[in-house]
């Protein structure tokens, strides 16, 4: 590992959420309510917000590598505010993908099972194949809006953010060969936009199609360091087996 990769942890989801490191949306805006349907906040069993998911099916839930006891919270908009939408769950499966390396944040996926969603949106879908670069995506998630700290979004906030090649994101300037096949980097030549603490497990969504989870980074809208998200296309095998299992040829997965 060289230093300029120092900084692996999106506040990943590994581990206790308490005193945990809480990577969150910067340069973005406030979200719409209810636009984002599918994304859910885990939270730990205190109540803290600590990482997001994505529902990709009404039993499933897809974020990062974690092993934190938790609840998970779908149909949210305003964190500790009770709306009426909330729904929680509690996990009954977690499924860590087997080739998960925490060192290096290879293969940061995992899969949740909870009981049948009943009032939040499951995503169009996930991605089989990779993405151009310079394509703009969009992440989502909720708290602070710089690394520093700063304020704490009461209310779900979302960025778009162009994809970037892995050239680029392994080059000397940057990540300097710490990105592997499994991962996808996403951000702006000019910094200042970004998934940062608390969004990882988070979705990048491109054409309302899920092409990343938000797995780590360089701090939080550096120029020179790209958001690293792991790459949905590289897992796609992996998570229509976990989902259906031996059905799998009974059911269609998502194109």
């Amino acid at each position: 590992m060289n230093d300029q990769a120092a900084d692996r942890s999106r506040g990943h989801c590994s581990g206790s959420a308490a005193g945990m490191v809480q990577h969150r949306i910067v340069g973005g805006h406030t979200a719409a309510p209810n636009s984002i349907r599918y994304l859910v906040s885990l939270k730990s069993t205190s109540g803290q917000h600590f990482c997001g998911g994505s529902l990709v099916h009404r039993y499933w839930v897809l974020t990062a590598a974690h092993k934190s006891r938790m609840r998970i919270l779908a149909g949210d908009y305003k964190v500790n505010i009770f709306e009426g939408t909330e729904q929680y769950a509690k996990p009954r499966i977690l499924v860590i993908h087997p080739l998960y390396n925490r060192s290096t944040n290879n293969a940061d996926i995992m899969l949740i099972k909870v009981p049948q969603n009943r009032c939040s949106k499951v995503t169009s879908g996930l991605q089989g194949t990779g993405v151009a670069e310079g394509h703009v995506c969009r992440v989502s998630g909720w708290g602070y809006n710089s690394l520093e700290g700063g304020q704490v979004p009461v209310t779900l906030r979302t960025v778009t953010v162009p994809i970037v090649s892995t050239a680029r994101c392994n080059s000397s300037d940057s990540f300097n060969g710490n990105i592997t096949a499994n991962m996808i980097c996403a951000g702006y030549s000019t910094g200042g936009k970004d998934a940062c603490k608390g969004d990882s497990g988070g979705p990048l969504v491109c054409d309302r199609r899920i092409y990343g989870v938000v797995s780590w980074g360089n701090g939080c809208g550096d120029a020179k360091f790209p958001g690293v998200y792991t790459a949905v296309s590289r897992f796609r095998r992996w998570i229509d087996q976990t989902i259906y299992g031996s059905y799998l040829r009974c059911f269609k997965p998502w194109r």
